[in-house]
């Protein structure tokens, strides 16, 4: 079986005002914030407003998501996490069909 290398992929995208503030309204949720810190084993966790779309891997993202974001990706003192699905459709999202939201850990 070939694999198919993908050189390219447009990261770029935009949420309707209403459905991106649906949405950070559940990411920031105070019982989903504490399952966050928790998971994280931190005091407390605060949403940036930092989304991404994942990406394929690459030579150019060998983390899965755009080369800006990676940065955070070996960071202490922030967490990845994949959006639930249930978020995107309640926030009426269906593209991007996948997003990663960054939280930075409090101590």
């Amino acid at each position: 079986m070939k694999l198919k290398i993908i050189e390219n992929f447009d990261t770029h995208f935009t949420l309707q005002p209403e459905a991106k503030a649906n949405l950070f309204d559940l990411l920031t949720n105070d019982l989903f914030l504490q399952q966050i810190a928790q998971s994280a084993n931190a005091k407390k966790a605060e949403f940036t407003e930092l989304l991404f779309q994942p990406v394929p891997y690459s030579k150019a993202t060998p983390k899965g998501m755009p080369a800006e974001f990676e940065c955070y990706h070996s960071s202490e003192e922030h967490i990845i996490i994949n959006v639930p699905p249930n978020f995107m459709f309640k926030a009426k999202i269906f593209k991007p069909s996948r997003l990663c939201a960054i939280y930075r850990k409090v101590k």
